[in-house]
């Protein structure tokens, strides 16, 4: 069914799934293909955890961790980098992108995910990025939670060992050490959390397209949901 959201909100498409599976890096370059707002969920939560790290906060300090999520100085900006405009985020003025790769950070965004408060905290500033002429947003519970009406929701999956795999190399070219081993270990227990926490749970969407990609490039997962967009939205049928 092709949608025309013209008369309604902006359209959005949200893409779900756990980390590695190739959402973010496919969420952007659609995003710059339609010329839509991008919402990186997970860089909030990160950065979250990592302010929680910075200001020495204990991961069980809840009430304390609930302040810095809904008081966040955070911007998310572009810059003209080697390839062409990027994507940088900030964290009170300071460029943090590089730091939100870590596998500490992405284990600290899963801790402080599992709270209601934080979650809440965050809801509405997720909810803002819905602005003309439309929203990609990425994440764990995108589709369930905070975009339930979304006009195209896409989930996608992958090995375990395939996403260690693939943050292994995205941590080396990028010059940051880290062990295949280590990552591996970290996100299953990521996973492990996600799925089972109480509150918005890393689950499909009743009405998600799920694609597994483990044996799927970057490209392919790319024109796959490419596709899938231009079938549900009337303003993109042209986009190349």
């Amino acid at each position: 069914m092709t949608v025309n959201s013209s008369k309604s909100m902006p359209p959005v498409i949200t893409i779900d799934g756990p980390g590695g599976s190739g959402k973010g890096t496919v969420g952007q370059r659609l995003a710059w293909k339609f010329k839509w707002e991008f919402l990186d969920s997970g860089a909030l939560y990160r950065l979250v955890g990592l302010s929680v790290m910075n200001h020495s906060v204990e991961m069980t300090d809840v009430a304390r961790i609930t302040e810095l999520a809904r008081n966040l100085d955070a911007q998310f900006a572009v810059r003209d980098g080697e390839q062409g405009e990027e994507w940088i985020i900030l964290l009170e003025d300071q460029d943090v992108s590089d730091q939100l790769r870590t596998e500490s950070c992405a284990s600290a965004a899963s801790q402080v995910a599992q709270y209601d408060s934080v979650r809440s905290a965050l809801l509405e500033r997720q909810r803002a990025f819905q602005v003309p002429p439309g929203l990609i947003a990425d994440g764990r519970d995108m589709g369930t939670v905070v975009f339930p009406d979304a006009g195209l929701k896409v989930f996608l999956t992958a090995s375990a060992d395939i996403r260690a795999e693939r943050r292994y190399k995205q941590l080396k070219s990028k010059g940051i050490g880290a062990t295949l081993s280590a990552i591996l270990t970290d996100i299953q227990a990521r996973d492990d959390r996600d799925r089972n926490r109480v509150v918005a749970p890393l689950v499909p969407a009743d009405d998600a397209v799920i694609v597994d990609t483990s044996e799927m490039s970057v490209n392919d997962v790319e024109n796959h949901v490419l596709k899938l967009a231009k079938q549900r939205f009337r303003q993109l049928e042209n986009i190349g």
